[in-house]
């Protein structure tokens, strides 16, 4: 009788326990460990298809396009205006709220905005930031930085030096670290390179250094790659000593994902947006392969149960393909004129406008002179994979994209 007790009582134990997992797989929500968010310009429906002609012709699909089931059109209004600027669309992002032009994090009074790091380490995450413009312009300084004053450079640099619960930072913009009389841009005369050394923090400079950094006596690496924005992708050369966006994503990952409660980092691909203010449109398009090779390494780094978003902020200079090219068509056949002898690509405005005594419209001419090309009013794409992903759908405003992320911590 004791042992036919026993034995009942041992298998109530076990289907309890099995129910248990059960529940807990079909009905409990389970947090992602790993938490990667893109952020560019290069992320609308006119842009993509665009350099989806000019990789590979029409049947060309990006890795974007195979891997993120879920799609959503992001409404991207700043505070006061239709069209945001990069510091307002940035805080959009990585705070939930809007905010007024310029303002970086903050309102127009310099309050601060709680940012999706801020909040990630306060819940235990690590945290990591990717960039390929300067590590303290807004595009990449919402995430971690608040002031209503984003051209002051030098006062993010030291909010970002303060911030010591940023375990990588990958970027350019060495310049703010150093003082003017060691060739960089502050007129404080502080150190923070030298500063972030003397704490055990280790800082690289070069491709080879950050494939072998293991975050030093602090746990920490910095990686400061240039003394402005790094190379545009199509400037890097065989054997530069400067990582790709490819690079700089994959090693982050590397270096975050054995954090026992999981990481957060922020990838902001920005180099697409000088391009477009320039007007330079292979420039652009090869920013938009970046990206993709980009979102490639972290799916692969990352593993099919990660959290992976990629949005943009908003649109600039109006690049557009029109005309009709062939569908096989790729590469440098869209850099001059149709059989017609009009351009495949144009701009709506920027420095290739009309000019006062030119001889003819240039390659990729832009209606409207100006000295950069204007931020245009358009929707941009949210696309996302793995849990949480599936809120994005049909239209939504930006500021959704941080309660997704909230929600994952």
């Amino acid at each position: 009788m004791k042992l036919r007790n026993q034995i009942i009582a041992l298998l109530c134990l076990l289907a309890f326990a099995g129910l248990g997992v059960l529940y807990a797989r079909m009905w409990v929500v389970q947090k992602p460990r790993q938490i990667i968010l893109f952020v560019s310009d290069a992320l609308s429906t006119r842009t993509l298809t665009a350099a989806r002609l000019y990789a590979g012709g029409s049947e060309y699909r990006f890795e974007m396009e195979k891997h993120f089931p879920h799609t959503a059109l992001l409404r991207n209004p700043s505070e006061d205006f239709a069209v945001p600027d990069t510091a307002s669309a940035a805080t959009a992002l990585a705070t939930g709220r809007r905010s007024g032009h310029r303002a970086v994090s903050s309102t127009g009074t310099g309050q601060a905005m709680e940012t999706i790091l801020e909040r990630a380490h306060k819940e235990g995450r690590a945290v990591g930031l990717v960039t390929n413009a300067q590590v303290c312009a807004p595009s990449a300084a919402a995430f971690y930085a608040h002031t209503p004053r984003p051209q002051e450079a030098e006062g993010i640099a030291t909010q970002l030096h303060e911030r010591e619960w940023i375990k990588v930072v990958l970027g350019g913009g060495r310049g703010d670290f150093q003082p003017e009389s060691e060739g960089g841009r502050r007129k404080d005369d502080r150190n923070l390179i030298a500063d972030w050394k003397a704490k055990g923090v280790e800082v690289v400079g070069s491709k080879a250094e950050l494939e072998s950094a293991v975050g030093g006596e602090a746990g920490r690496v910095v990686g400061l790659f240039s003394g402005g924005p790094l190379a545009f992708a199509n400037q890097i050369e065989s054997g530069s000593q400067q990582p790709s966006l490819a690079n700089m994503t994959r090693r982050a990952i590397e270096l975050l994902r054995s954090h026992r409660r999981g990481y957060v980092l922020v990838v902001d691909a920005a180099l697409f947006t000088a391009a477009c203010e320039a007007n330079q449109g292979e420039r652009a398009l090869r920013e938009v392969l970046a990206l993709d090779d980009a979102v490639a390494a972290a799916l692969q780094e990352a593993g099919d149960k990660a959290l992976v978003l990629a949005v943009g902020r908003h649109g600039t200079g109006g690049l557009t393909m029109s005309g009709y090219p062939l569908r096989r068509m790729k590469r440098a056949e869209f850099f001059g004129p149709d059989p017609a002898g009009y351009p495949y690509l144009s701009w709506a405005t920027g420095p290739n406008g009309p000019q006062g005594g030119a001889a003819g419209p240039r390659n990729e001419p832009a209606a409207v002179a100006q000295p950069s090309g204007l931020n245009t009013a358009e929707d941009m794409l949210g696309l996302g994979r793995g849990p949480g992903s599936e809120r994005l759908t049909g239209f939504m405003d930006n500021t959704k994209i941080f309660g997704i992320l909230r929600d994952a911590l």
